[in-house]
């Protein structure tokens, strides 16, 4: 008998709606789980997902995948890459995997939750093999990280990471909390599918894995690969439920998802691959600044998607294109010079020639945050090495849980957005935090950022206390990855010299 083929059969094997006999039907699906937004539910049975895959089909696929990523693994595991890597490369791993891998596993859950609770049956049959994916994903970047432990113990942080209370941890769990682990599966669906995995996610894998390659790291190459073909595959979940939303009077609702979700993930993103792109990938291996994949992948691609939805481009769309040239330089510095209080070995990728890069692609960087480093570097040549640890603890946004920054230099800019509720001060880095923050307050006003737990007494007064806190041991506290050699090549300058040679 011959098979039919699958176009024959696979709407009909999808569309899994039924009457319930047992239960009514807002039981089966409670509205804190299930919003419909008062949308038919014909009307939700019409998602229609452009990427079609069967179940024999989804487990060859993976198994390919696995058998292709660990088989390069295997083949390499001799090859001493990583005794022999840079610290920027070492830097840019163990951040990547430390904040990426915990996040993986817990976004089954999401997936789980929008399997069990979507009303659109196309949409949890998606869902479903999204959940599958993020627990692959979970799995194999835990596995491949921890064959680094060996050689470091910072990459324990791994799968410690997401246990602790450490600031950076707090701030992405936060945003991945708010986005996909508190919202009703349609929310879910619509936040972190378009927000963060359309928007960033299957982009960003492509470009780390093109500069893992680069950078002669082809096993870590070979996983991301195997990852972002899954993340390309959910990157479409959101956009029939747009569609669906916007053909049925819900273009507000919908426009507001992606307006939050969008926001808090370019924070993260801005702040784990900025940092990435423009400052760990070692120089002789840069190609695009975080600033150039930004306005074609993003700002381009998506911002055309988002219009061809029936969406209008987020209002702050403007402070967006300005923040890709600013907030990353600003929070590396952070990152840096509160480096004690990472768990890798942060590097300041600033030496003379990366400087040059770095003035190449943002025009005025030696003249505003090039002045920061200055300062810095003065500092170490002179071994005033306590002098590049600020003293205060710094101003944290109350939305996405990083620094409040400004433009160094002569284009100083001071932040100064908050709102006041119940006797109460909230500290915002940008106008789209405290927009976000306004829109539903009571969601978000009990959150109390690493430096509001110092001062209303949560973290004890000792310097360890607040180590301890975050679950970082002594030799938990991350130092210069370079030893500070970084600044070799300003040795024979004066501070004066300094800024007329990166100027």
């Amino acid at each position: 008998m011959a098979l039919l083929q699958m176009e024959e059969w696979y709407d009909l094997a999808r569309e899994t709606n039924w009457t319930p006999r047992y239960v009514p039907e807002d039981e089966l699906y409670p509205l804190p789980m299930s919003n419909d937004f008062g949308i038919p539910v014909e009307k939700w049975e019409s998602f229609d997902e452009p990427y079609k895959v069967t179940y024999r089909d989804y487990v060859q696929s993976q198994r390919d995948k696995d058998i292709g990523a660990y088989s390069v693994k295997a083949a390499l595991a001799r090859s001493d890459f990583f005794r022999k890597a840079s610290p920027h490369w070492k830097a840019l791993l163990a951040l990547h995997f430390s904040a990426v891998c915990w996040a993986e596993f817990h976004s089954a859950s999401a997936f789980a939750r929008m399997t069990r609770f979507s009303r659109s049956p196309g949409m949890r049959n998606m869902a479903t093999f999204g959940t599958l994916d993020e627990i692959r994903h979970g799995q194999i970047q835990i596995y491949f990280a921890y064959e680094f432990l060996k050689h470091d113990a910072v990459f324990d942080w791994c799968h410690k990471s997401s246990k602790t209370e450490n600031w950076i941890i707090i701030s992405l769990r936060h945003a991945l909390d708010d986005i996909a682990h508190t919202r009703d599966a349609t929310s879910a669906a619509i936040m972190l599918n378009m927000g963060l995995e359309q928007a960033f996610t299957n982009l960003q894998f492509v470009a780390l894995s093109a500069d893992a390659a680069k950078c002669g790291d082809h096993t870590f190459a070979t996983m991301l690969q195997s990852i972002q073909t899954d993340e390309a595959r959910h990157a479409q979940i959101g956009e029939p439920m747009v569609r669906i939303m916007v053909e049925n009077g819900r273009k507000k609702e919908a426009q507001q998802m992606v307006e939050i979700a969008f926001w808090r993930m370019w924070k993260q993103f801005s702040a784990l691959s900025g940092i990435g792109m423009d400052y760990y990938t070692p120089l002789e291996h840069r190609e695009s600044s975080l600033k150039d994949f930004m306005e074609e992948w993003v700002i381009g691609q998506f911002g055309r998607t988002v219009e061809a939805l029936g969406l209008d481009l987020p209002w702050y769309w403007d402070i967006l294109k300005h923040d890709i040239s600013t907030f990353h330089h600003a929070n590396q510095i952070g990152v840096y010079v509160y480096r004690a209080t990472e768990w890798w070995r942060p590097i300041a990728g600033t030496s003379p020639e990366e400087r040059e890069w770095l003035e190449e692609k943002y025009p005025g960087w030696n003249a505003t945050y090039g002045k920061c480093w200055d300062t810095i570097a003065d500092n170490i040549r002179h071994g005033n090495y306590d002098k590049t640890v600020p003293v205060a603890p710094p101003l944290i946004c109350n939305m996405c849980g990083l620094e409040v920054t400004g433009t160094a230099g002569e284009n100083w800019q001071p932040v100064n957005h908050h709102v006041d509720i119940d006797d109460r001060r909230y500290h915002f880095c940008s106008e789209p935090c405290k927009w976000i923050f306004e829109l539903e307050p009571e969601r978000y006003k009990g959150h109390k950022s690493i430096i509001d737990r110092v001062f209303d007494g949560t973290i004890g007064p000792e310097p360890d206390d607040f180590y301890e806190y975050m679950g970082q041991s002594p030799a938990e506290r991350g130092v210069d990855g370079y030893d500070y050699q970084w600044i070799d090549g300003y040795d024979d300058l004066s501070s004066d010299g300094l800024k007329r040679a990166v100027g």
